[in-house]
């Protein structure tokens, strides 16, 4: 791991780091399996492989097998019960994260612990010294939009909240923000408020105040800083006010917070208010709102890739021209690369993989990816072994009991730095729509959306959010499209829009199943505005952080939830008639 350093991190000392660490990725992948398999080899789980105390590549694949997370969930549980606290790790794990809960309903348990925040502070400073480089920064402050989520005791007396939630609370994440010079904008008191639309609110307030000092504006994913800017436009007047009187509004009840505010807002400013009110007045449908206010911003910086992509456009929109820079490449499992290309756009993005940090291999996809016949699946490859514009589905083993796990995302290689690969996310494995032979993923229903989204645009109008489900309940079955968007478009447009999603499917399964009937027309619903809003409520009363909310693209029999606010709040519906 890297030294730790006192006061401001020294990017050339990180680099020169990574440089050494990435020159022989695979001894240091054979060093950390090592390490992995001594800390851990007397546990329940290891026992059981047969390892016998071998820590080396071969004995591990010939006798650890591929395990996803329902096949540990049975150890991580006894953890979380206190039951037995060697059942995955040598050490007692301390925290149990969770992960968003979108993809199945339900959060995931996952083991977290001191060895996954070192990881965590690694990859920040290793992306840090890299984009720094590029944009470099003075001494300022970050705009953060990151929130806790509720955390609570498992049965066996373990803190359990989200990983971001761990991350934020522990001092290493303190201590490594102020060392890359971006302390920031809000006091700890709004970040780990138990009100997110205060706490949102409070966040931009800090941000306003201490507009010339911004010089990042970062959340963990890009919805979120969409959301804050989505919030702003409805309550910049609010904020102003509060400004130039010196006094928190009223929407503001969390007794911390209003405390903690007060020592940021000391008194009125209508010279400050009067700048934000011209400025915010001034611009043509929000276009460059994060530039005009907060002038000396260098970027903007989260996790921009997968499921966020749809997001872009209108980040793009508030930007105003301000680079948009992809933050690293992990889960709630734990982290697999950093960003050293900063100046490759969101949508080409590439990760470096840290060989350090866990082992990693990779089991090859066909030429026609996830959506060929896949009869007998190839055995996984080492980390040095992959093949540039390969596709792979990556397997990790890291230091928090996960060993050999199926993470679920599908990777491209897109080169090397030195020896370690460079990976460029594809999509999540499991298909979201499939009710015959077709199989669509998370980024074809994407696409889909963005073709017809184009239509809309013509008319000055967006989606703001979507989702989808497959829809059994007669036959055939078919596909149903949620689209929430910003404006009253027409029934022209949106019959136009709902041939424009079926015929951007382009799946053969699915292209031929419509034309034979066997999959109906896919029908488009129109929501209510704030729909989005309310699922995100949902899932934040279930305790999921804002910061690490995704909405779920599918939602399936598990997400009955999800699906009573969709089909409650739908306005109109129509079928293609594209076939």
């Amino acid at each position: 791991m890297l030294e730790k350093m006192e006061g401001k991190l020294d990017p050339e000392v990180v680099i020169s780091e990574f440089e050494a660490l990435t020159k022989d990725a695979e001894k240091v992948q054979r060093e950390t399996l090592k390490r992995i398999l001594e800390e851990n080899g007397e546990t329940e789980y290891l026992q059981r492989c047969g390892l016998n105390g071998k820590t080396d590549p071969d004995s591990f694949k010939a006798r650890v097998p591929l395990a996803t997370h329902k096949d540990l969930e049975p150890y991580i549980q006894q953890i979380a019960d206190g039951t037995n606290q060697s059942a995955l790790t040598g050490k007692p794990i301390t925290t149990i994260s969770l992960s968003s809960g979108t993809t199945h309903g339900k959060p995931k348990f996952v083991p977290f612990n001191d060895e996954l925040v070192d990881s965590t502070m690694q990859i920040y400073k290793t992306s840090f010294a890299y984009r720094n480089k590029e944009y470099p920064i003075g001494n300022g402050k970050a705009l953060q939009f990151i929130y806790s989520s509720k955390q609570f005791k498992t049965k066996g007396g373990l803190d359990a909240g989200t990983a971001t939630t761990n991350v934020y609370r522990s001092s290493q994440f303190k201590k490594t923000m102020s060392s890359m010079q971006t302390p920031c904008c809000s006091p700890d008191e709004v970040i780990f408020g138990p009100d997110f639309h205060q706490s949102l609110y409070c966040h931009l307030l800090c941000g306003l105040i201490f507009r010339d000092e911004v010089q990042v504006v970062f959340s963990t994913f890009a919805h979120s800083i969409v959301h804050a800017f989505r919030t702003f436009e409805l309550v910049w007047e609010e904020l102003v006010h509060d400004i130039r009187t010196g006094s928190l509004s009223t929407r503001v009840t969390v007794p911390s917070i209003r405390t903690a505010i007060a020592k940021i807002l000391t008194g009125p400013n209508p010279e400050l208010a009067d700048l934000i009110y011209n400025k915010s007045a001034g611009l043509s449908n929000w276009y460059g709102l994060i530039k005009e206010l907060f002038p000396n911003t260098k970027y903007i910086y989260g996790i921009m890739t997968g499921s966020m992509e749809p997001y872009l456009i209108k980040l793009r929109h508030y930007a105003g021209g301000l680079p948009l820079l992809s933050a690293d490449y992990g889960s709630s499992e734990g982290w697999v690369g950093a960003n050293v290309n900063p100046k490759l756009p969101p949508e080409s993005v590439t990760f470096a993989v840290l060989p350090n940090i866990g082992y990693f291999e990779f089991i090859p996809l066909k030429e026609d990816g996830i959506n060929g016949e896949v009869f007998v699946e190839p055995e996984p490859v080492g980390l040095t072994e992959v093949k540039v514009d390969e596709e792979y589905e990556i397997i990790v083993t890291n230091y928090a009991g996960l060993y050999r796990y199926r993470l679920g995302d599908v990777v491209k290689v897109k080169g090397f730095h030195n020896s370690t690969p460079e990976l460029q996310f594809v999509c999540r494995k499991n298909l979201l729509l499939t009710i015959n032979i077709d199989k669509n993923t998370e980024k074809d229903l994407q696409l889909s959306v963005e073709a017809a989204a184009k239509l809309l645009a013509e008319q000055k109008l967006e989606v703001v959010d979507f989702t989808s489900r497959v829809d059994l309940s007669s036959e055939p079955g078919h596909y149903v499209i949620f689209w929430e968007t910003n404006g009253e478009p027409s029934d022209e447009i949106l019959q136009d829009c709902c041939n424009c999603l079926d015929k951007s499917f382009v799946d053969a399964g699915y292209v031929s199943s419509r034309k034979v009937n066997s999959i109906g027309p896919l029908e488009l619903r129109i929501v209510k505005k704030g729909t989005f809003h309310k699922i995100l409520d949902h899932y934040v009363g279930l305790g999921a952080a804002v910061s690490q909310f995704k909405t779920p693209r599918c939602v399936g029999p598990t997400n009955g939830a999800v699906l009573q606010i969709l089909c409650a709040n739908a306005d109109k519906s129509y079928f293609s008639t594209a076939f």
